[in-house]
């Protein structure tokens, strides 16, 4: 059913809980992980001096967000394929899914609602309603 597995990260904890869920999958179809990051260099374009060095710092998180799910990968005997690549998130997730025949992409959510869903949007979300594979959707963990 599932042969090539999405799991977008930006590092943070819903993320990490995507990640698990992308490996146990990965796991019992005997799938390939791709582990993507996107690095939304628009969004600093209006700093003068500082936009290289912030884009740099992004690259940098980048790589050590997908070697992360790398890592979990490798624990569960799955293999795993990263990229780091600039543009804007839901599009590039879009762009990396039909360039590589994914077949389901697993992603975290911070399960934010009203005013604060609403004025910081919702990158999981626009994949949900845009996208032409399932997407799985992990809420991130309240305990603490």
């Amino acid at each position: 059913m599932y042969s090539e597995i999405l799991v977008p990260t930006d590092g943070s904890p819903a993320s990490d809980a995507a990640i698990e869920h992308a490996v146990d999958l990965a796991e019992k179809y005997d799938a390939r992980l791709h582990a993507l990051y996107v690095v939304d260099g628009a969004a600093y374009s209006s700093l003068e001096a500082g936009a290289e060095v912030v884009v740099e710092a992004l690259e940098s998180e980048g790589k050590e967000a997908t070697q992360r799910v790398v890592e979990a990968a490798a624990d569960g005997g799955v293999d795993c394929v990263t990229h780091v690549t600039s543009g804007t998130a839901y599009q590039s997730i879009h762009d990396y899914v039909d360039e590589h025949d994914i077949d389901v992409v697993v992603m975290g959510t911070h399960g934010r609602q009203g005013l604060d869903r609403y004025l910081l949007g919702s990158v999981t979300e626009r994949v949900v309603r845009t996208s032409d594979v399932p997407v799985l959707t992990v809420r991130q963990s309240t305990d603490a």
